[in-house]
C-alpha cells in the first residue's frame, strides 16, 4: 500500500516511516504540505495520507479538505491526521475537514498498524465499488457514463493544441446475429469485439452493439490506421454457435480533436462518419474529415 506522510519535523517523518517501511509499505514523506498535495494529485496509487495538523504552508486541516476532494473524484483515499495535542476540538475539526481517522503524534506501532489495516479494508472496498460503478458488466469495458468522464478528463489534459482521435464502432447486422443464432451468441460477439478494443486508449461500451475508443495523443491518420487494423481483426473473429462458427464485421467512424473542440463535437463527428460507413456498405472505416462526411455534417 502506498502511503504519504506529512509533518514539519523530519524526525517525526523518520519515526513514522521507520514503522511502515519494514512492513512493506511504500512511503513518501514531505515537510511541505503544498508539495505533498501536488504529489497526491498526480499519484493515483496513494491510498493513505497521514498528516500532522501542524504543517505549512497549507494547514493540516486544509490539506485534509483538499485530499478529501481528490477522494470524491472517484478515487480511494484514507486520511489520518496526527497531533501531539489530542483533544475533542482537534478531533472534531479534523473529522469535519474530511479526515477518516485521528492518531496521536508520534504514533505507537501497534495502534498505527491497526489503523492502517482498517484503511486497507476500506480502500479495497471503495476500489471495488468504483469498479462496479464504472464497468459494463458484460464486457468489462467502461460503461457509457464512465467513458464520457474519462474522455473529458483526457480532453482537458490534451488542451486546445493537443492531439486525440476518437473511434466509434458498431457491429454490423447485429440483430441478425441475435435472431439467427440466439442472444448467447450475440453476447459472445459483443464480448469478442470488446476484447479487440481493450488494452489501448480509453475504451467503452456505449450501449447494445456500439463501442467507443479514444486515443489521446494520436492524430487522425493514426486513428484511421488503428481502426483499419481493428476492422481486419473483427473480420477474423469466429464466434462459436450451435450450427458452427459465426462470422461478423464492424463499421468504424473516426474523428480527430481540433482547436476549440468539445467532447460532444468530437464524438458527434465520429458518429456521422460511422453512419456513413454503415449506409455505404458496412465493414468500412470512414473518417469525419472526408468531404462527403463534412457535407453531411453541414
Amino acid at each position: 500500500m502506498h502511503i504519504v506522510i506529512v509533518d514539519s519535523s523530519r524526525v517525526v517523518l523518520k519515526i513514522v516511516a521507520g514503522l511502515l517501511e519494514p512492513r512493506g509499505y511504500q512511503v513518501d514523506a514531505f515537510t511541505d504540505s503544498e508539495e505533498a498535495l501536488a504529489f497526491l494529485t498526480h499519484t493515483a496509487t496513494v491510498r493513505v495520507l497521514i498528516t500532522s495538523l501542524e504543517v505549512r504552508p497549507l494547514s493540516g486541516l486544509e490539506l485534509c479538505w483538499s485530499a478529501r476532494l481528490l477522494a470524491e473524484a472517484r478515487r480511494p483515499l484514507y486520511v489520518i491526521t496526527m497531533s501531539s495535542a489530542r483533544n475533542a476540538r482537534n478531533l472534531a475539526e479534523a473529522l469535519d475537514s474530511g479526515a477518516d481517522d485521528f492518531i496521536e503524534k508520534p504514533p505507537g506501532a501497534e495502534e498505527l498498524h491497526a489503523r492502517l489495516r482498517a484503511a486497507e479494508r476500506l480502500t479495497t472496498m471503495q476500489d471495488e465499488l468504483i469498479r462496479l460503478a464504472e464497468t459494463d458488466p458484460l464486457t468489462g469495458l467502461l460503461n457509457r457514463r464512465a467513458f464520457f468522464a474519462r474522455i473529458q478528463a483526457a480532453a482537458d489534459r490534451v488542451g486546445n493544441h493537443g492531439r486525440m482521435s476518437a473511434i466509434l464502432v458498431d457491429i454490423d447486422h447485429f440483430k441478425r446475429i441475435n435472431d439467427e443464432h440466439g442472444h448467447d451468441v450475440g453476447d459472445a460477439a459483443i464480448q469478442a469485439v470488446a476484447r479487440l478494443l481493450s488494452g489501448e486508449g480509453i475504451a467503452g461500451r456505449l450501449g447494445g452493439e456500439e463501442f467507443a475508443l479514444a486515443l489521446p495523443n494520436r492524430s487522425l491518420e493514426e486513428g484511421e490506421a488503428h481502426a483499419g487494423r481493428l476492422r481486419l481483426l473483427a473480420r477474423d473473429l469466429r464466434i462459436r454457435g450451435s450450427r458452427g462458427p459465426v462470422r461478423l464485421t464492424c463499421s468504424f467512424g473516426v474523428s480527430c480533436w481540433t482547436e476549440g473542440e468539445t467532447v460532444a463535437g468530437l464524438l458527434k463527428r465520429a458518429d456521422i462518419a460511422l453512419y456513413e460507413a454503415k449506409s455505404t456498405g458496412r465493414d468500412r472505416v470512414v473518417s469525419a474529415e472526408t468531404e462527403l462526411v463534412l457535407a453531411r455534417a453541414g
